[in-house]
């Protein structure tokens, strides 16, 4: 259908109501422009004046209450506006929050729980939502509430997953339950909660803990093993150790650094890289000594390690590898070494110890004066109660100067058939 305007006053007509359109919207525009300036003001008049230039903007309303709350500290006169607020918007969970601190600050308990769940109900699954709701709930006394909205957290936030376990261990401080009602099957939540089992030196815990880690599909970082299986050593659990290896090194792409029938000592031709960690070789800085891969010079394989030493004070070439055994057992080691231009009373040794006991199990002689590949070895035999033992390189006697290279290789170590 057209319209005619084939009059002027036709015309005149069209013209005054596009005006009077544009007009009115120029209008809307001008007022909600004015009272979004007046909403950004910290004033109490500036924030009042825009809600009656937008009394439909749910921001400005709570925004007045926030300044009766927060600036002239009048909880109760932020009741009003934040009510407001979340009747034009229910479903804005800060609104309600907002609310339920006022109602806290009265002391007005039903009413903060009211506005509480209400913000749970608008925003389910935000961590910090989730955050507020728990403390809250923890300070009720309404444990189960709490330890519901902590594992929203624990699914969903994890710079919070070391606060929420702690927090959730002090409600209910039992293993089983945490991890089967609370604890998300998510790595960060499992090794958090590892974390705070090893502080509190409960074995027993952390081994369930480890176990539901490994058993979900979730990656985390090696260091959580490392650290676990020194927490194990620590604790005399070196069967515990042996199998959180076993289990961890396949997962990592690191089945070659597992012990075999064949040879106990893992990477004992250093083939492969020092993880310093686990099973495997681990180090430490020692002072006048420096420790290199060196593929020039090897006995067999690829290369071979270089310690070199320089200076005084030397107790301790700072290379070590734990090894798991089997008590009243007999085994066999065996190594080869070289040296160059060893000066200094005294050499290094090559020693395997008790980790527990620290009884000396073998002893080599001095590692000097082999100009070229030379073979050592012995038997040894450990106690009934022995089950970790420690290789490492010793300096005898300890502290005095020492310089030169020493070049060792092909560490092996097997049980001795009967």
């Amino acid at each position: 259908m057209q319209i005619a305007l084939n009059t002027a006053w036709r015309k005149q007509g069209m013209i005054a109501a596009a005006v009077s359109i544009v007009g009115f919207y120029v209008f809307l525009a001008g007022r909600l422009f004015v009272a979004s300036e007046y909403g950004d003001k910290p004033e109490l008049a500036s924030l009042q004046r825009a809600v009656r230039l937008d009394p439909r903007n749910a921001d400005f309303r709570n925004h007045v209450g926030r300044y009766y709350a927060l600036v002239t500290r009048d909880p109760a006169a932020a009741i009003e506006p934040y009510r407001a607020a979340v009747q034009l918007n229910p479903h804005a969970a800060r609104y309600w929050f907002d609310l339920a601190s006022a109602y806290q600050v009265l002391g007005d308990v039903s009413n903060q729980t009211w506005a509480l769940e209400h913000a749970i109900e608008a925003d389910p699954t935000t961590p910090d939502v989730a955050w507020e709701a728990a403390n809250f709930y923890l300070v009720q006394g309404q444990n189960e509430k709490a330890l519901r909205e902590f594992r929203v957290v624990l699914d969903n936030e994890p710079t919070l997953a070391r606060l929420a376990i702690q927090f959730c261990w002090r409600i209910e401080p039992d293993v089983n339950g945490l991890l089967r009602d609370v604890v998300p099957r998510r790595a960060v939540a499992y090794t958090e909660f590892l974390h705070l089992l090893m502080s509190k030196e409960d074995t027993q815990a952390t081994e369930k803990i480890w176990a539901a880690l490994i058993a979900s599909s979730q990656s985390f970082d090696l260091h959580e093993v490392y650290d676990y299986i020194l927490y194990l050593f620590k604790h005399q659990d070196a069967d515990e150790a042996r199998l959180v290896w076993q289990q961890a090194a396949p997962r990592f792409g690191l089945s070659g650094y597992l012990p075999t029938r064949n040879n106990l000592i893992v990477n004992g031709d250093f083939s492969l890289d020092v993880l310093d960690g686990g099973f495997d070789w681990q180090y430490d800085k020692q002072q006048s000594v420096g420790l290199t891969l060196d593929p020039s010079d090897f006995h067999s394989g690829t290369r071979s390690l270089l310690i070199a030493f320089d200076g005084p004070g030397v107790t301790d070439a700072g290379i070590r590898q734990f090894i798991a055994v089997q008590p009243d057992t007999t085994y066999e080691f065996s190594a080869f070494y070289k040296n160059g231009e060893m000066e200094g009373a005294g050499g290094p040794h090559i020693v395997i110890q008790d980790v527990y006991s620290q009884a000396v199990l073998y002893d080599s002689d001095e590692l000097k004066e082999a100009g070229f590949w030379k073979s050592l070895g012995g038997e040894f035999t450990t106690a009934d109660d022995c089950k970790l033992l420690v290789l490492h390189i010793k300096r005898v006697p300890e502290g005095s100067p020492i310089r030169g290279k020493l070049w060792v290789d092909d560490f092996r170590l097997v049980a001795k058939r009967q």
